[in-house]
C-alpha cells in the first residue's frame, strides 16, 4: 500500500497490520504520561491535534511522524489526528481506514477509548469533515465545564499541500486556546521500552559494522596506494552499505534498514562539525598532517544511531594532544550519563577536562556534547549542553557527539594549518553504567592515528610506474577477480589470484631482504648506508625522517642532541664536543627504487619503535604468581579419563590447569581410532623428561581385540553386529563427550573478561584432506582455518599458514601417480617442510585449499635442492629479484610461451620423427626420487633393450642430427628457466652419464 510507510512488513496479500499489542500498551503509557504531566509539559491541553504532511523523498524527522511510528507502527501521510480523553479522532482516505478499522474493539476494551473514523473521498477537501472533528472537541470541552478548550499542537511543523493548509485555517477559526506540545511528545519518546532498544541495538551494530569494514578498510587502501578519489564518492560507497547490510557481515534484512543522513567525509581543512553537513566533491586529502573526519548514521525499523571518527594522517604533536584530550573529555562525558543526573553534567564534565588538561583549546571545544536520538536523529529537550537541567532516566539513549572546530597549527601546508576533530557514539542509559552500542568501531588513538610517512614537507606527486610481468597485462586486483569471478572457470580464477599473490611475494621478499644500495640490520636495530663504498651502520632510533625529493635525491635526517627540540639528555652531555651527522642525501636514477628504499626505512623505523613501545609495556607487567585452581569462580569443567602425549612414563595425570596456546584443536573420531584435544604451544615445556611444544589429551574410541578362534565369522553373526553396535555407541559417546567440553570452555572463553584473548578451538576440515608422507609413515594430512595440522601419529605435524612463504608443488604431472609438497617458511633459515608421496588424485583439492589461503604455490616436474637454493637467495637477494623473484619457479608461464614456438615449427618435424613426450618421459624418468615397482620394473626392461640395440654414441649421434633439424628448439623456454632455477641450487638431478660410459639409472631408494 503506497500511502502508508513505516516499520511494519506488509502481510500476505500486499496489506499492511498493526501490532495491536503494542498499539494498546503505548496508548495505555501516552493516557498516563498525558494526565500525569498535563500541567508540566502538555501545556495543559484538553485535546491534541497532530497532521502528518503527504509523503516526501527528503531525508526529515518530525513529531507528527514519529507519533505514528511510535504508536501505530505505520507512518499514515496526509492524515489528522485528534485525542481527546475520551475519543480518538482519524481524518485518512478509505484505504489507511481499512487498516485502522481493527483497532476499534480491542482499543474499547483494554484503554476504554472510542476511535472514530473520518472517511474522506478523492474528490472530497475535507472540510465538513474536519467541522466534526473540532465540533466534536469543543463538545467535549462544555460537557466538562470548558468554555474554550486548550488545544495542543506542533506549531513547529508548517503545514504542507491544500489538504493540511485548509486544516490549519479551519483549526484557527475556531478560537480555541492553541498551545504547543512539542516538549510533551519529547518528554514522551525520551525514555525507550525494550523494543526500541532493541530496535537502536540493531542499527549501532550496523553503524559500528559499516565503518569497521567498509570505511576503515576503504581508507588505509587509498591512503596505501595513493588513490584519488571524492569525498562524494566515499559517501557514495558507505550508502550503499548501509543499505545492504550482507555488505558488512550484519545479519539485518535490507528492507528495514535506511540512512539517517548521507554519509559525511571531510579532509583538507575544511570541516564543518555540524549535523547538517554534507560531503562535497573534492579529493579525499591524506598527505602527512592531514585530517580525515567520516560520521555514519543508519536507521533500523526507523531508529537512529550515530557514529563518527576522526582519522590522523602522520600528526604533529598539536594534532595528537588534541585527540587524546578530546578522546579523555568524550569519555568523561560518556560516564556521566547516570540515572539521576542532570543532562548538563556530561558537557561540564567534558568541559573540565579540556579545561585542565589543554586550556588553549576550550574556545574551539563545541558548544554541546550531543543530544537524544531515537526515532527521530535530534530529540528537541534533550541537548547535552552546560544548562539543560532535566534529570537522566533508565532508557534515555543520546548520541553523544563532541570535538573541536577549528585548531590551528604549524605546519608548511595551508591545507593542515587548520584542523577539526569529531568523535561521536551511541550510548544508552542503563542502571549502573551507560552502555557503548557503537563501541565495535574503535576510537582508541592506536586504532586511527597512522603513519605512512615521517615528512613535515609535502613530497611532490610522482607518476606511477606499472609493474610489467613477462609479456603479460598488469596483474588484476582481487575486485577485479570478484567482479569477474562468473565469466571466468575455476581455473582461470585460480591462476589470476596465484599471479596476485606473486607480484605480493616478490613485493615482501624486496622489502625483507634488499632495499637497493641501502640496507638493514633487523638484529641490530641498524639502517646501513653506503659511504665512501662502506656499509656505515646507524641506529635506526637516530633517524628523524626520510623522504625523497622531485629530483630524484632521497634525504635522510638524524636526530641531533643539542637543539630547541631535542635538547641534550644525560648520555648526550657526555659528548657535547662531539660533531653529529644531521642529515646525508643520495641520488638514484631509478624513482620506483627511490620509493622502495623509503618505505622500506620508514617502515623499519616504525616496527622498531612499536616493538620498543611493546617492550616497555612489557616491562610494567608483575611476574606471575602460582598457577591457581578457579576455585568457586567457575564451575569446573572436566573431561575424565584421558591419556596424554607426550606421556609422562604411563598413564596421563588428570591435572587441573590452564595451558597458554598458540593453536588448539578439537578432532572427533570419525575414521580413526582416537577422539582428541590437541595443544600447540608458544614456547617449548618439558613433559616428563621430554621438551615439547605439542602436548595432546586423548581417548581411544574402540578396543583393539583379537580372536581366539581361528575360523572366520560370519557376516550375520548376531555376537559381531552387537559389538560393532556397541563400539559406534561408545564412539559417539565419546565424541559427544569432548564436544560438549570444547563448547563449555568456548562459552567460558566468550566471557567479557576473557574475550580480548581470542581464544577457540580449531577443527580440521575433513574434506579438505589428503594422504602424505611428512616424516617417516604415511598419515592423513588435514587443513585448519589457519593451519595444517597431522595429530594422530607422533611426531604431530602442526604448520600454520602465516608462517609460510610459498609452496613448490613437485613431481606433478607426466602420468605421475603422485606428488610432492615443499613448504618453504618465511624464515629462510629454517629448513624445508616436505611432504612425499601425495596421490595426485588430491592435487586439485590442494591447489584450491592453497589459493583460498592466500598461498602462493607453484608446481615443477623434479624435486628441487631448496637449501642451497635458499642460501643462494639470502646471499644474492638482488640478482635474484632482479632474475623475476619467485616466478623464476613458475613453470606455466614458460610453458605457454614455449608452446607458442613449438606450434609454429610443428609442420616441419619429419614423419618418422617421435613427438616431444619421448624425451620428456626419459626427463621425468631422472626427476623423481620416489619410485614405485612398475617403474623399476620398466627400468630393467631398458636395459635388456640398450644391451641388444644401438651403442650410447650412436644414440647420441642420432640425437644431434635431430637437434640441428629442429633448429634452435632445444634451448627452449623450459631449458631457460631450468637453468635460472641452477643459479640459485643445484638440482637433485642424476649425472647424466655414469662411468661406465652409458646412459644413467635411476636412483633405487628415496
Amino acid at each position: 500500500m503506497a500511502e502508508l510507510r513505516g516499520i511494519s512488513a506488509p502481510c500476505r496479500g500486499g496489506t499492511y497490520a498493526i501490532n495491536l499489542e503494542s498499539f494498546t500498551k503505548r496508548l495505555k503509557v501516552f493516557y498516563s504520561h498525558w494526565k500525569e504531566n498535563r500541567t508540566d509539559h502538555w501545556g495543559s491541553s484538553d485535546a491534541l491535534v497532530i497532521a502528518t504532511p503527504p509523503v516526501s523523498e527528503d531525508l526529515r524527522y518530525m513529531k507528527s511522524s514519529a507519533l505514528n511510528i511510535w504508536l501505530l507502527g505505520l507512518e499514515f501521510p496526509e492524515t489528522i489526528i485528534v485525542l481527546t480523553n475520551k475519543q480518538i479522532h482519524f481524518l485518512c482516505t478509505q484505504k489507511k481506514a481499512s487498516v485502522l478499522e481493527i483497532l476499534k474493539k480491542p482499543v474499547k476494551v483494554t484503554v476504554g477509548t472510542e476511535i472514530v473514523l473520518h472517511v474522506k473521498a478523492k474528490s472530497d477537501d475535507g472540510t465538513a469533515l474536519m467541522d466534526e472533528m473540532l465540533g466534536a472537541i469543543r463538545a467535549q470541552s462544555k460537557s466538562s465545564g470548558h468554555d474554550s478548550p486548550v488545544v495542543g499542537y506542533l506549531a513547529k511543523e508548517a503545514p504542507e499541500g491544500n489538504f493540511l493548509e485548509n486544516w490549519e485555517k479551519k483549526l484557527r477559526t475556531f478560537n480555541f486556546q492553541l498551545v504547543d506540545v512539542t516538549n510533551g511528545f519529547s518528554e514522551l519518546f525520551s525514555v525507550k521500552d525494550s523494543i526500541e532498544i532493541t530496535n537502536v541495538k540493531k542499527a549501532a551494530i550496523l553503524t559500528s559494522s559499516v565503518m569497521k569494514y567498509h570505511v576503515v578498510p576503504k581508507l588505509e587502501k587509498i591512503i596505501d596506494e595513493e588513490i584519488k578519489v571524492s569525498h562524494s564518492t566515499l559517501m557514495d560507497g558507505a550508502e550503499k552499505s548501509i543499505l545492504e547490510p550482507a555488505r558488512v557481515k550484519v545479519k539485518l534484512r535490507a528492507e528495514n534498514v535506511d540512512i539517517c543522513y548521507p554519509p559525511i567525509f571531510q579532509s583538507g581543512g575544511v570541516f564543518d562539525l555540524k549535523p547538517s553537513a554534507s560531503s562535497n566533491d573534492e579529493k579525499l586529502y591524506y598527505d602527512s598532517t592531514s585530517i580525515i573526519i567520516c560520521a555514519i548514521g543508519s536507521r533500523y525499523n526507523s531508529y537512529c544511531s550515530n557514529v563518527a571518527r576522526s582519522f590522523l594522517i602522520d600528526a604533529n604533536p598539536i594534532q595528537s594532544k588534541a585527540y587524546e584530550v578530546l578522546l579523555k573529555a568524550h569519555e568523561v562525558a560518556i560516564a556521566a550519563l547516570k540515572p539521576g543526573n542532570k543532562i548538563s553534567a556530561a558537557y561540564q564534565a567534558a568541559f573540565s577536562v579540556v579545561e585542565k588538561d589543554a586550556p588553549e583549546f576550550t574556545p574551539n571545544l563545541t558548544k554541546t556534547a550531543g543530544i537524544g536520538i531515537g526515532l527521530e536523529f535530534r530529540e528537541s529537550g534533550l541537548s547535552l549542553n552546560s544548562k539543560n537541567d532535566r534529570v537522566l532516566k533508565v532508557g534515555m539513549i543520546f548520541n553523544v557527539s563532541l570535538g573541536f572546530q577549528n585548531l590551528q597549527t604549524q605546519t608548511n601546508n595551508p591545507k593542515t594549518e587548520k584542523f577539526s576533530l569529531l568523535l561521536a557514539d551511541t550510548v544508552i542509559v542503563n542502571e549502573k553504567h551507560p552502555e557503548v552500542l557503537t563501541a565495535f568501531s574503535s576510537k582508541d588513538v592506536n586504532d586511527v592515528a597512522y603513519s605512512f610517512n615521517d615528512e613535515d614537507e609535502e613530497e611532490e606527486e610522482k607518476p606511477k610506474t606499472k609493474v610489467e610481468s613477462n609479456g603479460s597485462d598488469a596483474f588484476l586486483s582481487k575486485a577485479t577477480l570478484r567482479s569477474d569471478k562468473q565469466d571466468m572457470s575455476k581455473e582461470e580464477q585460480r591462476k589470476q589470484h596465484q599471479a596476485e599473490l606473486a607480484r605480493q611475494k616478490n613485493e615482501e621478499t624486496r622489502q625483507r631482504l634488499v632495499g637497493g644500495g641501502f640496507g638493514s640490520s633487523d638484529k641490530n636495530e641498524a639502517i646501513l648506508l653506503p659511504i665512501y663504498g662502506s656499509m656505515v651502520p646507524f641506529h635506526v632510533a637516530t633517524i628523524k625522517r626520510v623522504y625523497s625529493q622531485q629530483d630524484n635525491y632521497i634525504r635522510i635526517i638524524f636526530d641531533v642532541p643539542g637543539t630547541a627540540f631535542n635538547p641534550h639528555d644525560q648520555n648526550s652531555l657526555k659528548f657535547q664536543r662531539s660533531i653529529y651527522l644531521k642529515e646525508v642525501s643520495f641520488r638514484s636514477k631509478d624513482p620506483r627504487h627511490i620509493t622502495e628504499v623509503v618505505k622500506l626505512i620508514t617502515t623499519f623505523r616504525r616496527q622498531v619503535k612499536s616493538r620498543e613501545s611493546e617492550r616497555a609495556e612489557r616491562a610494567t607487567l608483575v611476574g606471575q604468581e602460582k598457577l591457581q585452581l578457579a576455585g568457586t569462580q567457575f564451575k569446573p569443567l572436566r573431561l575424565p579419563d584421558l591419556w596424554i602425549r607426550p606421556s609422562f612414563g604411563g598413564r596421563g595425570r588428570k591435572l587441573s590447569g590452564t595451558l597458554e596456546a598458540h593453536h588448539a584443536f578439537f578432532q572427533p573420531a570419525e575414521k580413526e581410532m582416537i577422539t582428541l584435544l590437541h595443544f600447540h604451544l608458544h614456547n617449548h615445556i618439558m613433559v616428563g623428561n621430554r621438551k615439547t611444544k605439542d602436548v595432546q589429551f586423548y581417548v581411544e574410541v574402540m578396543d583393539v581385540v583379537q580372536t581366539l578362534g581361528g575360523s572366520r565369522r560370519s557376516a550375520h553373526d548376531s555376537d559381531e553386529i552387537e559389538e560393532e553396535q556397541r563400539e559406534r555407541d561408545r564412539k559417539n559417546r565419546i565424541n559427544l563427550d569432548f564436544q560438549n567440553f570444547v563448547n563449555k570452555v568456548s562459552d567460558l572463553w566468550g566471557q567479557p573478561h576473557l574475550r580480548e584473548l581470542d581464544l577457540e578451538f580449531d577443527v580440521p576440515y575433513r574434506d579438505l584432506g589428503f594422504h602424505g608422507v611428512p616424516y617417516k609413515a604415511s598419515a592423513f594430512i588435514v587443513p585448519t582455518s589457519s593451519c595444517l595440522v597431522e595429530l594422530v601419529e607422533n611426531p604431530f605435524l602442526v604448520i600454520t599458514v602465516s608462517e609460510i612463504e610459498i609452496v613448490n608443488l613437485e613431481r606433478v604431472g607426466l602420468g605421475q601417480k603422485s606428488f610432492d609438497m615443499a613448504i618453504v617458511f618465511k624464515d629462510f633459515k629454517r629448513d624445508i617442510l616436505r611432504i612425499d608421496s601425495i596421490p595426485s588424485t588430491s592435487l586439485d583439492n590442494v591447489k584450491d585449499w592453497l589459493d583460498t589461503t592466500d598461498l602462493k604455490y607453484y608446481e615443477s616436474r623434479l624435486n628441487l635442492n631448496w637449501k642451497s637454493i635458499l642460501q643462494n637467495i639470502t646471499d644474492n637477494p638482488e640478482q635474484f629479484l632482479e632474475e623475476g623473484g619467485w616466478e623464476v619457479f613458475n613453470m606455466e608461464a614458460s610453458d605457454s610461451d614455449s608452446e607458442n614456438t613449438e606450434d609454429s615449427d610443428q609442420g616441419y618435424l619429419p614423419s618418422d620423427v617421435q613427438s616431444d613426450s619421448v624425451s620428456e618421459e626419459e626427463d621425468d624418468d631422472s626427476e623423481s626420487l620416489v619410485e614405485s615397482e612398475e617403474d623399476m620394473e620398466k627400468d630393467t626392461e631398458e636395459e635388456s633393450e640398450e644391451d641388444e640395440g644401438k651403442t650410447w654414441e650412436e644414440l647420441e649421434r642420432e640425437a644431434s642430427n635431430a637437434d640441428r633439424e629442429k633448429g634452435n628448439e632445444s634451448d627452449s623456454e623450459e631449458d631457460r628457466q631450468r637453468r635460472k632455477i641452477k643459479a640459485f641450487g643445484k638440482s637433485r638431478i642424476p649425472d647424466k652419464t655414469d662411468s661406465r660410459g652409458g646412459p644413467p639409472k635411476r636412483p633405487k631408494m628415496r
